[in-house]
């Protein structure tokens, strides 16, 4: 049986925290650390945010609203793409096809 990786220390506003992470997935922890740490740190000098709960739960939700603003611009970037192939296909396909009746 192998032994369990030892937990990794991270510091987030001034606490430490011991979290358990896979075998070469230290270095991406303590990035997403001190990120969280960074940001926290923000919301806490704004002074408009008091509680170190009140300013997890704030910087939670600014996170969690710019993934789903970023998921969405992929995802109408995507539509676009995809919009702009189709109509290259078909463009293609007309080519194709005229050429097709020249020859004959």
């Amino acid at each position: 049986m192998s032994k369990p990786n030892p937990p990794v220390a991270v510091s987030i506003l001034g606490k430490e925290y011991r979290i358990a992470c896979d075998a070469g997935a230290e270095d991406e922890l303590i990035g997403a650390a001190r990120f969280l740490d960074h940001r926290m740190r923000e919301v806490r000098g704004s002074g408009k945010v008091i509680g170190t709960d009140r300013i997890a739960v704030m910087v939670a939700l600014n996170l969690a609203n710019e993934l789903l603003q970023e998921k969405s611009e992929q995802d109408s970037a995507a539509s676009s793409a995809s919009k702009r192939i189709r109509s290259l296909r078909e463009r293609i396909e007309i080519a194709l096809n005229d050429s097709t009746q020249l020859e004959l």
